[in-house]
């Protein structure tokens, strides 16, 4: 063995420090092999937990602190429990002593005191001292939702966040019986005449009422509309962005804040002004240009920022103030000290939310984070207004929201959560067949056990937020609430480590979360998994995603229609590929060709390419949805044809597809190379196809009849 290659092998020690932290230390690759962590990613991953593995002495320590980690607490940092089934908590306290534990019920409702088990376990000895462990057991029947389970002693007594959640997330009854289908969309892309260059809630409000009202649709899925900077440049990823939590103003239609009408003459002229110079972008059939957008945005919503409100809208501008509680408070200094500093440095301190710093520049800049945080209020109402258009259109479902895997590094909730967020790495993907290299999207991930010993608090908040006003969540990457691929800074994607989270927890919690707002709760669950996490989250309700392009039989020819999953939304390509028209005519070769991307040679993906769409074809012809030579858009058509012959319970129609656009909105594995994210809403040959004309788009209406049977 190379020298290089054994010093970078880990000890057996090291590897159980790993596993005792939920750190796999080997995987299987995308094509079947078991790959090793290496030593040194080990050591930078246990780091970023706050474990010194730096030397085998350093190894030895922490294994058997890891080892008396649970008999130090008196009880879990966070207990998680299922409805409708009774659940086992463990209380440690000195051996011999009696303890008392109880349920103190969400919103004052009442106490539950806990009976104890006949369970023995022999007394640990920690720092010399005897632990013994009672167990208790939370009843089946407690409420659904966020308790406090306390313990006393005569040393004293603790405390613990308790989750009591569904078994499982139903979906609605009318949508259990018949197959719904929707429209995807990239709302930035989705334009009209009165548009500032940029696709925003007004748009989404008459794209989801249209939908519904015309196109039968039932729900519009649509891009993150999470948090970008508050100055420019602004990151045009949806999936990179500062919060997840919190909303991007961007998507602002300022004419329909309420006091925009009520401005002085000279008030509205500058509006106007502001708006004249970036209305024209929205006939552009070039990149979308959000800088100029949000500039001439930002400068006409601090006009109606300023604007007298009445006493009614000023007092539901404090109420949703209250409401968001020091979450909002802490983006919305962010979002003013970004601003403040012009991309300049911080002051010493001014990285740690809760400094002296920190407060000093609070106040400083109080009129700032006001601005920010009315933003957040204006956004919540127009989104407010964009569902409630969807529904009254007809959709059954409305708007299903996108969350992003995680945020910007240097962004607002790295900032405002660090203290539950892993420092020095980003999470990403394993190399596999349509990223050869690996992806890594830098953004730091939950801390799992920091996420634990806070109550989960910052996850529940973020998912409350996001479904205010959403009737069904996507979650991209599901798969990270089991598990992520952590790299170390200075890594490549393809050296990173599998770390496991608290499935049980993170899931358990989104089911309450969205039981609660009447949400159904998709998850993308494509690439590298565990076989076992797709029955889980069957088990829980969480439908998954199926791509017809990557369904497959074991024989690698396309997945008949009847194999495909029930509880699945089921789509013919996803915004990470060209437009359906564009794969058929090998356009995701072709551009990772041009780019650099393709670990194998061009003309062996190029004819796996074809094989690939001359299989499709063979089975879109066996079943009789094509003829002869059949055309693109027969052949678009026929596609939608064959899911809608799944038992999928919904299925996504593609906007771009519908359109005939072949542009890809993303191509993975890039940065500046390609414009990703910023490509308007066009036709076949690159015309900018508007939301006013959307309805006399012959290749739409075609589809939607398709998809309407």
């Amino acid at each position: 063995m190379d020298p290089v290659e054994q010093k970078s092998t880990p000890s057996p020690a090291l590897v159980d420090l790993a596993v005792a932290y939920g750190i796999s230390p080997d995987h299987w690759g995308f094509h079947g092999e078991k790959k090793y962590a290496a030593e040194h990613t080990l050591v930078a991953v246990l780091d970023a937990l706050g474990v010194d593995a730096s030397s085998p002495e350093r190894i030895d320590v922490a294994l058997a602190s890891v080892a008396d980690r649970e008999w130090r607490r008196m009880l879990p940092p966070t207990v998680v429990a299922t409805a409708g089934r009774a659940t086992e908590l463990p209380v440690h306290v000195t051996d011999g002593l009696e303890v008392e534990v109880w349920v103190e019920l969400e919103d004052g409702a009442g106490e539950r005191v806990l009976g104890q088990l006949d369970v023995y376990t022999e007394p640990h000895v920690v720092d010399g001292r005897a632990i013994g462990r009672a167990v208790f057991e939370l009843p089946e029947d407690l409420p659904l939702g966020w308790h406090e389970v306390r313990a006393r002693t005569a040393d004293g007594q603790s405390r613990a966040t308790l989750v009591v959640t569904p078994a499982r997330l139903e979906v609605p009854a009318d949508l259990a019986e018949r197959q719904a289908w929707g429209l995807m969309a990239q709302l930035y892309s989705v334009r009209s005449r009165q548009s500032w260059g940029v696709g925003d809630f007004a748009d989404l409000a008459d794209l989801g009422w249209l939908a519904g009202r015309s196109l039968d649709a039932d729900f519009l899925l649509i891009n993150p509309v999470a948090a970008a900077e508050p100055t420019t440049p602004m990151t045009p990823s949806p999936y990179l962005p500062v919060s997840r939590r919190f909303v991007n103003p961007i998507y602002l239609r300022v004419e329909d804040i309420r006091e925009t009408a009520y401005l002085s003459a000279a008030d509205r002229s500058l509006i106007e002004w502001s708006a004249d110079g970036v209305r024209e972008m929205s006939t552009d059939p070039g990149p979308i240009d959000r800088d100029a957008s949000w500039e001439a945005k930002k400068s006409a919503l601090r006009v109606v920022f300023g604007a007298p409100r009445s006493a009614a809208r000023e007092t539901a501008f404090q109420e949703f103030r209250r409401s968001q509680g020091r979450g909002l408070e802490d983006f919305a200094t962010w979002c003013a000290l970004t601003d403040h500093f012009q991309g300049g440095p911080w002051p010493d301190g001014a990285d740690d939310v809760t400094s002296d710093v920190v407060k000093e520049l609070r106040a400083e800049l109080s009129d700032e984070i006001d601005f920010y945080c009315w933003l957040q209020w204006v956004a919540d109402v127009q989104l407010e207004q964009a569902q409630r258009a969807a529904l009254d259109g007809g959709m059954s479902i409305g708007v299903m929201h996108d969350l992003a895997v995680g945020v910007h590094p240097s962004g607002a909730d790295a900032w405002a959560l660090a203290g539950v967020l892993a420092n020095g790495i980003g999470v990403g993907a394993p190399p596999d067949m349509y990223n050869q290299q690996g992806q890594n999207w830098s953004q730091p991930p939950w801390h799992p056990e920091e996420l634990a010993r806070t109550g989960y608090a910052a996850y529940r908040d973020l998912l409350r937020t996001v479904l205010r006003h959403a009737g069904a969540l996507r979650i991209d990457h599901v798969i990270g609430l089991f598990r992520l691929w952590w790299i170390p800074q200075g890594q490549g994607a393809d050296e990173g480590v599998y770390v496991r989270y608290d499935h049980d927890a993170l899931i358990g919690i989104l089911c309450l979360e969205a039981q609660r707002a009447g949400a159904i709760v998709i998850g993308e669950d494509l690439g590298v998994f565990e076989p076992w996490v797709r029955d889980y989250l069957t088990e829980r309700g969480v439908l998954g995603t199926s791509v017809l392009w990557f369904e497959k039989e074991q024989d690698g020819l396309p997945a008949r229609p009847e194999s495909f999953r029930p509880l699945s939304l089921t789509t013919v390509t996803t915004h990470d590929l060209p437009p359906s028209a564009g794969y058929l005519a090998g356009e995701h070769v072709e551009i990772r060709e041009r780019l650099g991307l393709l670990t194998e040679p061009v003309h062996t993906v190029r004819q796996a390419a074809k094989e690939e769409r001359d299989q499709m074809v063979a089975a879109l012809s066996d079943l009789g949805l094509v003829g002869i030579e059949p055309s693109e858009r027969e052949l678009v058509e026929a596609l939608h044809r064959y899911v809608r012959m799944t038992p999928a319970v919904l299925l996504g129609v593609s906007l771009a597809d519908a359109v005939g656009e072949r542009r890809a909105q993303n191509q993975p594995g890039t940065d500046q190379e390609y414009p990703n994210w910023k490509v308007p809403l066009g036709d076949s040959i690159g015309n900018v196809v508007l939301l006013e004309d959307l309805l006399d788009n012959a290749r739409l209406r075609s589809l939607a009849r398709v998809m309407n049977g």
